[in-house]
């Protein structure tokens, strides 16, 4: 298993609740597919973007570090762009 950290940036207007829902979605997806969260925090609050991205001007982003077999980075990736309420993602390994 290699170590890995993803950087999203989700929807400003959800509600607490509705985050909840979404950070505990991301989690499921990678111990769906072999891995384990090692550490998961809200980065930042609403930060305004430089350009639009899907018409929002602004979102917030949220670090994830986990475990993943490197077959299943793919596959959670898809997951996360089908999700309409990720904005973005960038998935990177750590040494």
């Amino acid at each position: 298993m290699n170590k890995y950290e993803a950087m999203f940036i989700i929807k400003p207007e959800l509600s607490e609740e509705e985050r909840k829902v979404l950070f505990a979605q991301i989690a499921d997806a990678i111990t769906k597919h072999g891995g384990e969260v090692t550490n998961a925090a809200v980065w930042s609050e609403r930060r305004k973007f430089f350009f639009p991205i899907k018409k929002h001007l602004e979102g917030v982003y949220y670090l994830a570090a986990f475990n993943l077999p490197p077959l299943a980075v793919t596959d959670i990736r898809h997951a996360y762009n089908l999700n309409e309420n990720i904005l973005r993602v960038l998935i990177s390994k750590l040494e």
